[in-house]
């Protein structure tokens, strides 16, 4: 139903949209146990935290090319280098991945939270569009609420930017970005770098990369099983909502069984209910806190090949830098190629060395400030990630303890009220009984 795409935004080819108004933060966030330890965590730190984002009011926008949406983006902020403590902007989907792409280009080596993927619709727009506008909605709101809580990346010039610039500000300043040569260049290095590999790279990220392969591996087989799960669950529903019509149906062609027919019928009601709430707990809390991590574990692949490409252009450079100072030691050896031309030239053998020395000294002058800039760009980017990665996995043990103690609680909430309705059910149905028998044995 749903396959990847590379289009910039959703595509909605109905022009006649009804869409969900999340015109409040606690109207728009899910019900979950995420969403509570966030919100206790956030009366916790709120004397703390400055900037406050809130993604609501989707609207649908008709041109002649194109059909797509837009979300209402409010900031709340105290801080100094804000003109105004309020900005309400609209931001197309496109102008998130333009600040995701902006936040991986400035800080490399941060991990810079996912945004959902994109979708294409195979014939199923008019049915579940509004489900699925809500659904990125409440991402986009979860993206930029990571990045407002962050206190490196909430500083960023870019993310200030998408917060307050109107519409065409924000064309304009997109602009301004690095050209197409200088990112055909990255991309260039980068893969020169993966095809180089890292040499020496620290036993940390090492142990990093392993327990990533290992964590990427475990959620994706989670997220597999409870999508899976969730989509038997649907089907049960729909079949047990036929189920329950076909007794009271019986009941009117069976007098003696009316009572304990419509009473099976009622009690498959209610059982309806429960399984609906829960599959909503399951598609507002489980299902997306699982995806959300799989994407997570993408990232920071992304983010450690990142670093791994900062380490193998230093040692790159440090090689060049040894062959450099090997070649002019050389020099005092034996006489090279260029003084056997400076000879054939008419020069004195030891001017042609000096010459040489000179400009090998030059060369080596340079590349030691290169590799000295660059084993400082190391140190700030190793840095950076031990530092993201000890935070990242204090929240992603919060976040995932606590959607899994509040799966457990509903799944136990949904037994029982099952079992409570069925037991009812047994209890009428015995003490009918008890009451026909006794007037059986009083005739």
């Amino acid at each position: 139903m749903l396959e990847l795409d590379e289009d910039d935004d959703l595509e909605v080819f109905s022009k006649d949209v009804t869409l969900t108004d999340g015109s409040s933060v606690s109207a728009s966030l899910p019900t979950s146990p995420s969403s509570m330890t966030n919100q206790y965590r956030f009366e916790e730190e709120s004397d703390a935290r400055d900037i406050f984002v809130t993604v609501d009011n989707p609207e649908s926008h008709v041109t002649a090319l194109e059909t797509f949406i837009t979300y209402r983006v409010v900031t709340k902020t105290t801080r100094s280098d804000f003109d105004s403590c309020e900005y309400e902007v609209r931001r197309r989907y496109q102008d998130f991945l333009w600040l995701r792409d902006r936040l991986e280009e400035t800080h490399p080596t941060l991990i810079v939270h996912p945004l959902p993927e994109k979708f294409v619709m195979k014939g199923m727009v008019e049915r579940f569009n509004n489900d699925f506008i809500e659904t990125r909605r409440k991402a986009l709101h979860k993206f930029l609420c990571r990045i407002a809580e962050h206190s490196i990346l909430s500083c960023n010039a870019d993310f200030k930017i998408f917060l307050t610039a109107q519409a065409w500000e924000l064309t304009s300043h997109k602009k301004q970005g690095p050209g197409l040569l200088s990112r055909m260049g990255d991309t260039v290095r980068a893969v020169a770098a993966s095809v180089r590999g890292v040499k020496n790279r620290p036993e940390e990220f090492v142990a990093m990369q392993e327990y990533v392969d290992t964590f990427s591996q475990r959620m994706g087989s989670l997220d597999k099983v409870t999508q899976r799960i969730f989509k038997e669950m649907k089907e049960y529903l729909d079949d047990l909502k036929q189920y329950g019509p076909t007794y009271v149906l019986w009941s009117g062609s069976e007098e003696e069984l009316v009572e304990p027919l419509k009473g099976v019928a009622g009690c498959i009601d209610k059982c309806c209910q429960a399984t609906e709430e829960q599959l909503s707990q399951m598609s507002d809390n489980l299902v997306p806190l699982l995806h959300e991590y799989v994407l997570c574990s993408d990232t920071i692949k992304a983010v450690l090949r990142r670093r791994d490409n900062i380490q193998t252009e230093y040692e790159a450079k440090y090689d060049i830098l040894v062959n450099k100072q090997a070649d002019r030691e050389a020099l005092t050896e034996t006489e090279d190629l260029s003084i056997m031309l400076g000879r054939l030239l008419g020069k004195v053998p030891e001017e042609a060395r000096q010459q040489q020395e000179q400009r090998l000294h030059g060369q080596i002058e340079e590349l030691k400030g290169e590799v000295e800039k660059l084993e400082d760009k190391v140190e700030c980017a190793n840095s950076a990630l031990k530092g993201d990665w000890e935070r990242w996995q204090s929240k992603m043990r919060g976040d995932v303890k606590a959607g899994f103690v509040s799966t457990a609680q509903k799944n136990i909430d949904y037994h029982e009220k099952c079992l409570a309705v069925w037991e009812s059910f047994l209890t009428s149905v015995n003490a009918d009984q008890s009451v026909e028998k006794s007037a059986g044995l009083n005739s």
